[in-house]
């Protein structure tokens, strides 16, 4: 069925940024950090990082690509998709503007992270309304919280672990340990009740069954813990491969739960930084293929927001089409 007047439900999709190139550094840290300076170190050391995996981000046109996917599913007649970054053009107010411009009366909100948390998701949330605010919008928008056990984003991860597990020969596979990864964030989170850390791990337990991985054959761990003085959730990644180094696991596949894209945090900590800790110790890593625009993480999204448009009262039946 489809909405309950002629006009689109607006969709608006959203992620993180990323640059384009390494001039673009300066200004995408600054703007990250709120306007304070960044430490030249730090720009230093995040511009190397970018510098090797070929001086800009893949994020913004697999964005784009997962946009475009979805538009296609969810269908023209009923949704109509627009793009927002958090950090970077194009900048989620601007979109907003750009919305209200085109006439669209109410919209859902989802960003491409799976898994809420108040320092996360709640902040692209804000930049809606911050944009709602700056144009003088009266565009009415619903936001996807989490869809972090939908059972197409559960079955698209799950392939992902026996893909993964294909890489080694068919006498070593028994062998690989499967490391559930997700970006940390400050470990305050878990004493404020912030259901991040219990999202994660839901997942990972979802992904483990459905892929058939035995109770010992996978664990869990963070990554890319921020610069800031105060403990971060852990274990750290590149930590924790010395860890299991140290416990006798000579192979690794790592499967990035919390990440839907290819982006630095990816290309760099896992594929580079991961790997060269794991080579430290002797073990082989690898890493499942990121799910960028695969249909069923793309079916993921549409039955969110679907779902979201439905309790809304905007459209009627199973599906917005």
């Amino acid at each position: 069925m489809g909405s309950s007047s002629e006009s689109p439900i607006g969709v608006l999709v959203m992620a993180y940024g990323g640059i384009s190139s390494l001039s673009e550094l300066p200004g995408y840290l600054a703007d990250i950090r709120g306007g304070r300076p960044t430490p030249k170190a730090v720009v230093e050391e995040i511009g190397d990082h970018y510098r090797r995996i070929g001086g800009r981000s893949p994020l913004l046109e697999i964005s784009r690509a997962q946009a475009a996917a979805l538009q296609e599913r969810l269908g023209a007649k009923a949704f109509r998709c627009y793009l927002g970054m958090r950090h970077w053009a194009p900048w989620i107010e601007e979109v907003i503007g750009e919305m209200a411009e085109e006439g669209v009366e109410r919209a859902v909100g989802i960003v491409l992270a799976p898994h809420y948390s108040s320092m996360n998701i709640e902040r692209y949330f804000q930049k809606v309304r911050d944009g709602v605010a700056l144009y003088r919008s009266s565009t009415e928008f619903r936001f996807v919280k989490s869809y972090h056990d939908a059972p197409t984003l559960v079955e698209a991860l799950a392939r992902r672990v026996r893909e993964g597990i294909r890489l080694w020969p068919e006498a070593e596979r028994a062998t690989v340990h499967v490391v559930f990864s997700a970006h940390s964030l400050p470990a305050r989170l878990l004493a404020e009740g912030d259901p991040y850390d219990s999202q994660l791990r839901e997942t990972a337990r979802l992904v483990a069954a459905r892929a058939g991985l035995a109770e010992g054959a996978w664990s869990w761990s963070y990554q890319s813990a921020g610069k800031s003085p105060e403990p971060w959730l852990g274990p750290q990644l590149e930590d924790y491969v010395a860890e299991l180094g140290r416990r006798g696991h000579r192979n690794l596949l790592v499967v990035p739960v919390g990440f839907v894209a290819d982006h630095v945090e990816i290309l760099f900590d896992i594929d580079i930084e991961a790997k060269e800790a794991a080579r430290r110790v002797g073990m082989r890593l690898e890493r499942s293929p990121a799910l960028n625009d695969d249909p069923l993480f793309i079916e993921a999204l549409a039955a969110s927001i679907e779902a979201a448009a439905r309790e809304a009262g905007w459209i009627g039946g199973r599906e917005g089409q």
